[in-house]
């Protein structure tokens, strides 16, 4: 399938709003943030479908048994519905469609990224009162069922395969060549979490050039987050020079060049010279 089709400005700018909204709010909800970047991305995503999404978390929790037991209970029975019963599930191609970010295309194709597979499974078992949350492994998102000597770790990717502690040991050493520590299992913050999503769409869009579009936008929600990497705001700025953009690119590099400046001056000055260089393409 190919990539789809962004919404019209006035709809974007709109989601972008909510977006913010969203992230700012007491409890951001991890399922309206994801499928609010899936409408910023595909503008076949209306309300109607962004309810229907939704929908179909709550639908897929009433399947689950009624308190199966504790963590490894609830582990099991989310494969036994989600990955055996439903087919969701990832593989290699998965990394090369932008579709696999999208919260509302992995519902309809039951297949994705590790962090949307596990988002799907974070959001059904949460709906139906599981200890659930995803736990952020180094180059590989998995979630996590209890806590401390009780907690059980199961990989969406492969189906909700449950996790042994040497298996989880191997999917560090296989991403980082570390050993596995006690500080990688810990709870992953929403707002981390769809950080994390968002970097994986502009790793996706990095190699593409003609989709500057996407890495554009996906910046651009990165950026409404609370807390981000400051140098995004330098990304968006070369994006949008790339682009054709050049005043508005030059805008934002000297907006950056004021927060870098402030502690490397040299840095600063440099950013000041990309800024005149973009100004001096509209001649």
């Amino acid at each position: 399938m190919c990539s789809p089709t962004p919404p019209s400005p006035e709809r974007a700018a709109g989601l972008r709003r909510r977006f913010a909204e969203e992230a700012r709010s007491d409890r951001p909800d991890l399922a309206t943030l994801c499928l609010l970047v899936g409408a910023v991305a595909d503008g076949s995503l209306d309300e109607a479908g962004i309810d229907a999404a939704q929908s179909e978390l709550d639908r897929l929790a009433g399947q689950l048994p009624f308190r199966p037991g504790g963590p490894h209970a609830w582990a099991v029975a989310l494969r036994e519905l989600l990955g055996e019963g439903h087919g969701f599930g990832g593989s290699a191609a998965d990394y090369r469609r932008l579709e696999s970010s999208l919260l509302h295309r992995v519902l309809e194709r039951r297949r994705g990224l590790p962090i949307l597979l596990s988002v799907v499974w974070i959001e059904v078992a949460r709906r139906a009162g599981a200890p659930v949350y995803g736990v952020a492994l180094p180059g590989h998102f998995v979630v996590g069922f209890g806590a401390g000597a009780e907690l059980v770790l199961a990989d969406p990717f492969g189906g909700g395969r449950v996790l042994s502690g040497t298996d989880a040991e191997l999917l560090v050493a296989g991403a980082t060549g570390v050993p596995l520590r006690p500080s990688m299992l810990g709870p992953a913050d929403p707002l981390d979490v769809v950080l994390r999503i968002l970097n994986n769409v502009r790793a996706w869009a990095a190699p593409r050039p003609e989709r500057s579009d996407v890495a554009l936008w996906a910046v651009e929600l990165s950026l409404l987050l609370p807390s981000h990497p400051a140098r995004l705001r330098y990304e968006r700025a070369r994006l949008l020079v790339g682009r054709g953009e050049f005043l508005a690119g030059a805008a934002e590099l000297e907006a950056y060049a004021e927060i870098v400046g402030a502690v490397d001056p040299a840095a600063g000055e440099r950013l000041r010279g990309e800024a005149a260089a973009a100004r001096a393409m509209l001649n």
